[in-house]
């Protein structure tokens, strides 16, 4: 995905984050232990009576003496405590302002051993075969996290990238992880949870209204943060709204209004030729084009390029035989500033009435989502 130069910062950290709720929790669940699972959940007056500090330490083989272990912020990769091997054992000690992710590396390189790390004492035994799925024990955030780990493992075929639509599984999904929220209101581990909830359902109300329930403690953390920033993206242009009227000049310089599209489905799409991911994707969006053109259905491409030529030949080379529009602005693209698009590839699918009813649909996720609503 490529952003807006104006806004890499924000949305690098996004992304990051995005990326680390991506693998968080399927990554973990090796790890054993009947008291592990079965611990209590971390509140917000449990963190109080927390030390003020963490303490990792114990042993772990296979790894020459002087080897580096590192504790990287999961946001950043940016190491927060590092120490040595020797003999087989090492010690990391720092300070946690909230509980939160982070993952222990060797040499600061996958693979990673994910922790919700609180201020407490916490022992770790692995090998070096078996690192990245060893127990963690004396930290009751993370007992807390893989107690969710056991509730959400049968559901991870539902997180798969390119996993299609199973409606009866995300349906148990999102009552066991409401469950779970309802159960442990001021877990710093449920903002994840919330997070997980809405990946199965969509439902931007809810996720509105579980996050207002958190403590303020608890939304002060990270993942409460993105929820929040996720809150406020959802609310632009929002699902089951129409989209604003546009008009752009298309390839032979002619005006085309995104209201002559009423009466079809239409997939409004923002990409560039010189986007590598959005050329990555056009073949999909092509496949489904195909299959769903004589049913009601078309595309409307918008492009971030600043040059025609280069433009008109990726149309060409990549088989977009849709229609396409640009004022040939770069991001400064008006139809992009309308809508707030500070990266693309990115997408609308707009019902016959012109109502938002599917965002960001890639892949199978397109296809799956015409075939729902085009019967």
């Amino acid at each position: 995905m490529f952003k807006h130069p104006k806004l890499q910062s924000q949305l690098t950290k996004m992304k990051k984050y995005l990326l680390i709720l991506t693998l968080i929790p399927f990554f973990g669940f090796a790890q054993t232990g009947s008291k592990t699972v079965k611990a209590k959940s971390l509140n917000v007056s449990q963190v109080d009576k927390l030390l003020d500090a963490y303490q990792i330490s114990g042993s772990i083989s296979g790894y020459p003496d002087n080897t580096n272990i590192d504790l990287l912020n999961s946001n950043t990769g940016v190491s927060e405590a590092t120490g040595k091997i020797v003999n087989g054992i090492f010690s990391l000690k720092g300070k946690m302002g909230n509980p939160d992710f982070r993952l222990l590396a060797i040499n600061s390189q996958p693979p990673y051993l994910s922790i919700f790390l609180d201020n407490s004492i916490i022992t770790i035994n692995a090998t070096k075969e078996s690192f990245e799925t060893a127990e963690v024990k004396g930290s009751v955030s993370h007992n807390d996290f893989m107690a969710f780990n056991k509730i959400a493992k049968p559901y991870e075929s539902l997180f798969a990238e390119g996993a299609l639509p199973d409606e009866a599984t995300a349906k148990n999904a999102a009552t066991d992880f409401e469950k779970y929220i309802n159960s442990n209101p001021n877990s710093y581990v449920t903002p994840l949870v919330i997070y997980r909830h809405h990946q199965v359902t969509g439902n931007n109300e809810k996720l509105e209204m579980m996050y207002n329930k958190l403590p303020e403690a608890v939304k002060q953390a990270s993942i409460a943060t993105y929820l929040s920033t996720l809150i406020k993206e959802n609310k632009k242009n929002p699902m089951g709204k129409p989209l604003a009227d546009f008009s752009q000049a298309d390839t032979e310089g002619n005006e085309v209004k995104l209201s002559s599209f009423k009466g079809k489905y239409v997939l409004v799409d923002f990409w560039a030729s010189w986007c590598g991911p959005c050329r990555q994707e056009n073949p999909n969006v092509v496949n489904t084009y195909n299959k769903y053109k004589n049913k009601n259905f078309t595309v409307l491409g918008v492009s971030l390029d600043k040059a025609k030529e280069p433009w008109l030949e990726a149309i060409k080379a990549d088989g977009l035989t849709w229609t396409h529009v640009s004022d040939l602005k770069g991001w400064n693209n008006a139809v992009s500033q309308q809508f707030e698009i500070f990266s693309i590839p990115q997408n609308f699918l707009l019902d016959p009435k012109g109502n938002v009813v599917g965002k960001n649909l890639r892949g199978a996720a397109l296809e799956a989502k015409l075939a729902e609503l085009i019967k």
